[in-house]
């Protein structure tokens, strides 16, 4: 069984858990976003979102699936050769939504660790919230429970602290 986090680190767990809080939404609707690129893209619409180019503001461009790919080669780890291509001009934001999920999630990894660490829980439990990064709307589940759940811990050994008796000094017995 895993020790009990100390009492000076109280401070610490609770700046922690706000920082997971805020890269758990942040990472919840990237993740949402990368979701509904990739049903764009991936599915029978092959659409890609563009930022400026020739098609405006913001735009739709065809995706078009390259030779060589059968209706089931998108599904295949790998895409077995497959490749969609890019028709559209300007900043490609399906894209940019890809990258900046990504690398946002190792913020979110980092932020996991963080409170995994300081609040001493199994690690199964960091797999757990780490899971949160890659499975649409667990994020925003894990943020409540969790921010909820430490809250909870840390008020009720706080509470316990001040109601514990407070032993008398050796010198005055």
């Amino acid at each position: 069984m895993p020790r009990p986090p100390k009492l000076a680190s109280f401070p610490a767990i609770r700046g922690a858990l706000k920082f997971y809080q805020i890269c758990s939404i942040i990472t919840g609707i990237g993740l949402l976003l990368l979701v509904a690129e990739m049903i764009l893209k991936y599915t029978p619409i092959h659409v890609e979102l563009f930022l400026g180019g020739s098609g405006g503001f913001l735009w739709f461009a065809d995706a078009i699936a390259g030779p060589g790919c059968q209706w089931f080669s998108l599904f295949i780890p790998g895409g077995d050769g497959c490749e969609m291509i890019s028709t559209g001009d300007g900043v490609n934001v399906s894209l940019a939504i890809l990258v900046v999920h990504g690398w946002f999630y190792v913020v979110y990894l980092i932020s996991c660790f963080r409170v995994w660490s300081l609040m001493r829980w199994p690690f199964r439990r960091f797999v757990f919230l780490a899971l949160g990064g890659v499975v649409p709307f667990l994020s925003f589940i894990l943020e409540v429970r969790t921010a909820r759940g430490v809250r909870a811990y840390l008020a009720e050994r706080e509470a316990a602290l001040a109601s514990a008796p407070v032993p008398a000094p050796e010198g005055n017995r």
